[in-house]
């Protein structure tokens, strides 16, 4: 049975979603993304951002949300999701955008030695046309249908190093961008909640 990717419907899953809240998230450095979505043509577009290659950056390169590190000033995590989109894409969430609920924390990074950080999804929805205005963090943007993360014949899968072992991932590859790690599985969370619903 195909998926109702209407926006109204979309927008009435998340808000009775009842996402996973991780307790260590209060031990550990935390983080927050904003997931934007629109309605287009009648499809569901979602925003993402191409990292721009940076020395030292673990992210250096890959697709990604607006999103960043909780800073001493932010009030809450989705105070950073908010600051980190407008300083990395140029827009005013609260002003062009409609919060609709969150993901589950995802947790990035752990090691023996520590927590790592938990990154929390927040889901917004365009509710006017706005003007993006990229930082030096971020080297492109793009919209892409949610139903390609439908297909699995979009999914493939890449090689990855981590440390010294080298595994292979899934991975969507949308025009010459490719999604994977910590960005793909807060989509498959999200198709995930729209098909329950």
């Amino acid at each position: 049975m195909p998926l109702n990717l209407d926006l109204k419907v979309i927008e009435k899953s998340i808000t009775s979603y009842r996402p996973r809240r991780e307790l260590l998230r209060y031990l550990a450095n935390r983080s927050s993304v904003a997931i934007l979505l629109r309605q287009r043509d009648g499809n569901c577009e979602v925003l993402m951002i191409k990292r721009a290659d940076r020395e030292g950056d673990p992210w250096s390169g890959h697709m990604a949300f607006p999103g960043g590190r909780r800073e001493s000033q932010d009030k809450d995590s989705y105070a950073t999701a908010v600051r980190e989109t407008f300083e990395e894409v140029g827009i005013v969430l609260p002003e062009c955008a409609r919060y609709i609920g969150r993901l589950s924390d995802k947790r990035a990074r752990p090691t023996k030695y520590n927590l790592g950080m938990y990154v929390t999804p927040y889901i917004f929805v365009l509710a006017k046309k706005s003007s993006f205005k990229l930082n030096h963090e971020v080297a492109s943007l793009v919209w892409i249908p949610l139903e390609f993360f439908l297909d699995p014949k979009n999914q493939t899968d890449m090689p990855w190093q981590h440390r010294s072992r080298k595994i292979t991932v899934p991975c969507y590859k949308y025009e010459q961008f490719t999604i994977w790690g910590l960005s793909l599985s807060m989509l498959i969370e999200l198709v995930e909640v729209i098909h329950h619903s």
